[in-house]
């Protein structure tokens, strides 16, 4: 049976044989009363962990960014994000939709906003016709820029800058253990910048669900309401948050495997030939574009999938790949193949 090797993203990892024996001898509760064990455990790891006083799990990082800004914005404020992130590009427009929120938009294209742009781009003057900002929101890996993993001191100089204007500043980490693994510092380089974080368990790190919200008890006390009201209360949620302790004990170490397949895949299209896009501080992703006139990437993925290769585009022709621990150095090798090939390079 042929192998199918899945690139799409880091979201596809299966629990491994160990994960499936924590979670099937989990112990539960009802998390609504505060007694499931094992979502109380996580909790207090994770805020431990990031440096924050408390933390909530959460059904996705999208519920959770969006929690975060119900939490501390109100209808017909403004939020400052970038321009590429995941909070402007794929969550469904949800800081609008639900939390009310009035974007304004900042250049990341280098997978952090200028220090520069934060005050210029807010409105904290008072004027009554235009919506007053109170929350930044930064993002850490950055997906769309290229998996870049922004130092910690660029990072901080950003956060600084949103703090000194009395802006609230969320971190949208989902991938944030790839930054700090790759940087070799402790994540607390980050977190302690910022007001509140969520990071993901379901994409590097292995869980299959689940993520993390983290800040001042105040906040989080505010945020557990919040998660009420959009139904993402659960009842024995201990069977996904041991799970997701299980992969924040073992799983974060082993990034850098990853980013390593990621550069030795990286290497290999680019010594076939394939114009691969080239970012400071990559991590987990590769991208590359289609050459002109040739596939559309619908016929490049279907090709690419019908030899065993699964692969995500995020235009019509810029193709995403991501390593994850379900992908070894024999996969990148096959899959660089697989995608010359079907380019015939």
């Amino acid at each position: 049976m042929q192998k199918i090797i899945d690139l799409r993203s880091d979201t596809v990892t299966k629990p491994t044989e160990e994960m499936r024996q924590v979670i099937a001898s989990a112990s539960v509760g009802d998390d609504i009363y505060g007694d499931d064990p094992s979502a109380n455990a996580l909790s207090e790891y994770s805020a431990k962990l990031v440096g924050k006083e408390n933390a909530l799990y959460t059904s996705s990082g999208t519920m959770a960014n969006l929690i975060a800004f119900l939490a501390i914005g109100r209808p017909g404020e403004s939020l400052l994000a970038g321009k590429s992130s995941h909070i402007w590009y794929s969550e469904a427009g949800s800081f609008s939709a639900v939390a009310g929120l009035c974007p304004y938009p900042l250049d990341d294209d280098c997978g952090i906003p200028k220090v520069e742009d934060i005050e210029k781009t807010s409105r904290i003057s008072g004027n009554i016709h235009q919506p007053q900002t109170t929350i930044l929101a930064l993002e850490n890996t950055h997906n769309y820029a290229g998996g870049i993993a922004t130092a910690p001191a660029d990072f901080a100089e950003v956060a600084r800058e949103g703090k000194r204007l009395g802006l609230h500043v969320h971190l949208d980490g989902a991938r944030i253990f790839n930054a700090s693994t790759l940087h070799s510092v402790d994540v607390k380089e980050y977190t302690k910048e910022v007001d509140s974080i969520q990071f993901c368990l379901s994409k590097g790190l292995g869980a299959p669900m689940g993520s993390m919200l983290c800040g001042t008890s105040e906040f989080i006390a505010n945020a557990k309401k919040w998660r009420k009201r959009l139904g993402g209360a659960q009842r024995q949620v201990g069977i996904a948050a041991a799970a997701g302790l299980f992969a924040l004990q073992n799983n974060i170490q082993r990034l850098n495997d990853d980013h390593k397949n990621a550069k030795t895949l990286f290497e290999l299209l680019a010594e076939k030939g394939i114009e691969v896009e080239r970012v400071e501080n990559m991590t987990n992703m590769i991208f590359f574009r289609l050459p002109k006139n040739r596939l559309s990437s619908d016929e490049f993925i279907f090709k690419c999938s019908q030899k065993g290769l699964l692969l995500n585009a995020m235009s019509k022709d810029r193709i995403r790949l991501v390593t994850h621990l379900d992908v070894n150095e024999e996969d990148v090798e096959i899959a660089s193949s697989i995608i010359a090939g079907v380019l015939s390079i």
